[in-house]
């Protein structure tokens, strides 16, 4: 029974994190309708940049979490202006922007590859190695510290998407696009600052990353099919079924690497979109696509 609840606790504390990674990755489909498969390569850039941050400034990784958002932010302006804007006005030309993305994370990867090769790199505060033990049960300190800057950056984007008007205006448009467009809203304007805040959970996401697990160029491929696993599960453009997969994916991938040993654990990502695309390909709480 403790060895089981053990496992709970380390699955939801890295569930946690699993949700602010998918968390942009879904916001982005829900308001543009496009899987944006340069979010994990995004999160790379953002990883390097915390990573150069302790090693040549000493700057905590999670302090590094203020500069990795806003400078992630201004990159994705950037690139939704320069790349994405033009395709995206044109209805016929959405689907071509999935390849597009594509496209992107091959140039980020090839870009950090030739920089700085393909060598394992990880962040090492002094709280990376430490555990919080309550009783018989332990918790390490950087999922502890990582989830608890997850849960304030979600709750921070649930406020903003809550009570602030442009966040009402982001809601009408993953709700109803046409309907939101015949009441003033500026979807372009929208779409543009909704790749933004995308592109800073996905900086966030980076920082966080830089010191829970291990990282290089290449990694993001495995963090898409992650990603995918866990928003397909809870519903593309669904923040909460993103949370929700998130949880419970990461809790039965611990169970897995509990007692078939660690090799298997992604079986379990890979598996859940599989059968959820089989079964309900609209996901937990997604919305059922019409004819």
């Amino acid at each position: 029974m403790v060895d089981n609840i053990q496992i709970l606790i380390l699955g939801l504390a890295l569930g946690g994190v699993y949700a602010l990674m998918a968390s942009g990755l879904t916001l982005i489909f829900g308001v543009m309708g496009i899987v944006n498969l340069a979010h994990a390569a995004f999160m790379m850039i953002a990883a390097f940049i915390a990573f150069f941050a302790f090693k040549e400034l000493g700057i905590d990784p999670i302090l590094s979490i203020f500069l990795t958002m806003p400078a992630m932010f201004v990159i994705g302006l950037f690139v939704y202006r320069y790349i994405f804007a033009r395709s995206f006005a044109d209805p016929a030309k959405r689907g071509v922007m999935v390849l597009m993305t594509f496209a992107v994370a091959l140039v980020i990867e090839g870009t950090l590859g030739f920089l700085f090769s393909n060598i394992y790199r990880s962040t090492n505060p002094s709280y990376a190695s430490d555990a919080v033990l309550v009783g018989p049960f332990y918790l390490p300190s950087a999922q502890l510290y990582a989830m608890g800057m997850s849960v304030i950056i979600l709750g921070t984007l649930w406020a903003f998407l809550k009570f602030s008007w442009t966040g009402y205006a982001i809601r009408a448009t993953m709700h109803n696009r046409t309907a939101a467009e015949v009441v003033g809203v500026n979807v372009d304007r929208i779409s543009m600052i909704v790749f933004g805040i995308g592109m800073a959970l996905a900086g966030a996401s980076g920082s966080v990353l830089s010191f829970v697990f291990s990282f290089y160029p290449s990694k993001h491929w495995e963090f898409v099919a992650i990603l995918l696993s866990l928003v397909v599960l809870g519903g593309m453009g669904s923040l909460l079924g993103a949370l929700i997969g998130a949880l419970s994916l990461s809790v039965i991938a611990a169970f897995i690497s509990a007692n078939y040993g660690p090799t298997w654990s992604p079986v379990s990502f890979f598996l859940a979109l599989f059968l959820i695309l089989l079964i309900r390909p609209q996901g937990l709480l997604g919305k059922k696509m019409e004819l």
